[in-house]
């Protein structure tokens, strides 16, 4: 599903990654770990196109993406990633439901068919009684499940998620946890983690370590 080969960035004198070689497997859950400053959310952000490697190369789903042009690349992004971030990011002056719909209707669908999709993941998600409620008024777990519905709603190839248990409790994040397990054999798709959490990523198919710009 996913592979790079010898990823490098630096930003200015500071080299963040030195030469990331990995391989992710379809429906694989991957957690990545290591300290603060060892490159795990500039790896994640490569590997969601959010931002070039000055060198390196990303295949992913057997596309060459670094190949693509700026726009390209973005519609490649929107189709065939989601993301969970740890700040939900939830767009505070619309409903769940509206939130949920966003990339379906920057992708083009239909207002009618990103709603019937989304309302079907907000009640997979035990949120059907959340359609019309606004972040504000709803519980920082039913957010994260919110923002995993966005991920989820236009059937992304992969699921990027940057330390997605991050503000919650020990009970929500293991929810969360058994939610994308749950996720993952439902629909198929591949999900990599950046976590602090060694429980969680314990949990995982596999665990990368990342020690100096460098998987372990």
């Amino acid at each position: 599903m996913l592979s790079t080969k010898n990823l490098c960035k630096s930003y200015g004198n500071l080299k963040i990654l030195n030469g990331v070689s990995i391989e992710v497997a379809g429906s694989e859950i991957v957690s990545i770990t290591g300290a603060s400053g060892a490159g795990k959310s500039t790896l994640l952000h490569i590997l969601g196109t959010l931002d070039r490697p000055d060198s390196g190369q990303l295949i992913l789903d057997g596309t060459d993406v670094f190949k693509l042009s700026d726009t390209k690349l973005s519609a490649f992004r929107n189709r065939k990633i989601g993301f969970v971030f740890q700040f939900h990011h939830l767009l505070p002056e619309f409903t769940a439901l509206e939130n949920v719909c966003m990339p379906a209707l920057i992708a083009g669908e239909s207002m009618s068919k990103a709603k019937g999709r989304a309302m079907m993941l907000l009640d997979r998600l035990g949120l059907n009684l959340r359609y019309q409620h606004k972040p504000g008024a709803l519980s920082g777990g039913e957010q994260q499940r919110i923002a995993m519905a966005r991920a989820l709603i236009n059937q992304p190839s992969i699921v990027l998620a940057d330390e997605p248990t991050g503000n919650l409790d020990s009970k929500n994040s293991l929810e969360l946890f058994e939610m994308i397990q749950a996720l993952r054999d439902e629909f198929k798709q591949t999900f990599i983690l950046v976590t602090h959490n060694e429980e969680l990523a314990a949990k995982s198919d596999r665990i990368l370590h990342m020690v100096d710009g460098k998987t372990l």
